[in-house]
């Protein structure tokens, strides 16, 4: 996820293309949260990161070892359905990650979030 770009120009390309399919970018999202535990455990708790964005990083970093900045650059190049799109899969995937959370910790979903994540939200 972090790093220097081999080939910048090819993996702007790729992430452009695979960012832009919101279906196998959701794929990757949903991979991530079953494939990374601990990256998810302290990313996805923290409500003052940028989740969506986390999380998209991190499918395109599994799919195409492709760094964050350059996760981040392509998305400039998205249209807006296509962010719609690929934001309603991250929610996806982070609803069912924390879905899970509370599961392994026996936590009801109807408790606070404050429980959930460990602090004042």
């Amino acid at each position: 996820m972090w790093g220097e770009a081999l080939n910048r120009k090819r993996q702007l390309e790729k992430a452009v293309i695979f960012t832009g399919n919101h279906r196998l970018y959701g794929k990757f999202m949903k991979r991530v949260i079953n494939e990374w535990p601990n990256s998810c455990l302290n990313a996805l708790t923290d409500k003052n990161l940028n989740r969506r964005a986390w999380i998209g990083h991190a499918a395109c970093a599994l799919a195409l070892r492709c760094p964050e900045d350059v996760t981040r650059q392509a998305w400039g190049y998205l249209t807006d359905e296509q962010r719609i799109l690929a934001n309603c899969q991250a929610d996806q995937a982070i609803q069912s990650w924390e879905e899970c959370y509370r599961k392994s910790f026996g936590i009801q979903s109807s408790v606070e979030t404050p429980l959930l994540f460990g602090r004042d939200s």
